[in-house]
């Protein structure tokens, strides 16, 4: 009887991860204020225990919450050094970066990906004597070597090291002409994109995300992507002039209209929004999901992510 519960059991699992793509662990779920739950999402293969963090403003909370709800297998040592392989940094600003600094003495040897101006913020800014120190492989003297810098060039595909995961990443515009990014990670033959900050191009003046639907927007109409991460950070009251390179529910909805043209309806119905950077003022989190939920007619599938809690993606 043991066996064959045993079995059952197993059996269960498998099916259970079939159609399962990635793991994504939210380490950081907010836009400011909050400095022990900022921006960043540790992405990985199902039953794997290596993953690339997309961004990492917060990191050690992060690992020790998804530590304690079983997200992770701990101790946090362990996670930070062995098991987050990677950092995507989308772009400069501290609720995106702030953990990858604080934590820097207490982690290993491992690549940070990021287009050039981002890089060149690192340099200049952060990892510098002024600051910090230079614990990466480039920039002020001296230099501790123990990050790499890969510079991402548009559309171009790299590997993470040590992991089953490849990125490409895209520009965006987070008040124009400053750059933001986003990235394309692939597994096997399955996409899930990841946009750090961005503004609708109706107000940036840009073409940023207009370019970036028509790069995945063939993935989706295959089946292939079925995940966006995205950031709302303002609710629909806060005045267009005031956005500082940020989306509000309407401006969402407005851009996913560009993207069905490009897709249809039919293949953007149940597509999985991760809504990502709320700013966590008053009640603006729960805000931004009510005028969200309220006003879906492309009926995407909304997710609205807790600190450490493991959410299972197609």
């Amino acid at each position: 009887m043991k066996k064959t519960a045993f079995s059952l059991l197993a059996f269960i699992m498998h099916m259970a991860c079939q159609g399962q793509n990635f793991d994504l662990i939210p380490l950081g779920i907010y836009g400011g204020e909050q400095e022990d739950n900022l921006s960043a999402y540790l992405v990985g293969a199902p039953k794997d225990s290596t993953f690339l963090s997309l961004d990492a403003g917060t990191l050690n909370t992060g690992i020790r919450k998804a530590i304690q709800m079983k997200s992770l297998n701990g101790p946090e040592e362990t996670v930070l050094k062995d098991q987050i392989k990677g950092y995507f940094i989308s772009h400069g600003h501290l609720d995106h970066l702030s953990g990858l600094i604080i934590n820097s003495p207490a982690d290993s040897k491992k690549d940070i990906f990021a287009i050039a101006p981002v890089l060149q913020i690192l340099q200049n800014h952060y990892f510098i004597t002024d600051t910090w120190i230079n614990f990466a492989d480039q920039g002020q003297k001296p230099m501790l070597g123990k990050y790499h810098y890969n510079e991402l060039q548009e559309g171009k595909e790299i590997a993470v090291s040590k992991t089953p995961l490849f990125i490409t990443a895209y520009e965006l515009s987070h008040v124009n002409p400053y750059k933001s990014s986003a990235a394309l990670v692939r597994k096997d033959d399955h996409y899930l994109l990841y946009l750090g900050d961005t503004g609708a191009d109706r107000i940036e003046k840009s073409e940023q995300l207009n370019k970036l639907w028509n790069s995945i927007a063939p993935l989706i109409k295959k089946g292939k992507l079925n995940t966006i991460l995205i950031e709302v950070s303002f609710p629909n009251s806060q005045p267009e002039n005031l956005l500082f390179g940020h989306l509000t529910p309407n401006l969402l909805l407005e851009e996913l209209q560009k993207l069905k043209e490009k897709t249809g309806q039919k293949n953007l119905k149940g597509l999985s929004i991760v809504v990502t950077h709320r700013k966590p003022t008053k009640d603006n989190p729960e805000i931004i999901k009510k005028e969200l939920l309220e006003n879906n007619p492309l009926e995407v599938n909304y997710i609205f992510p807790e600190q450490g809690k493991r959410i299972n993606l197609p």
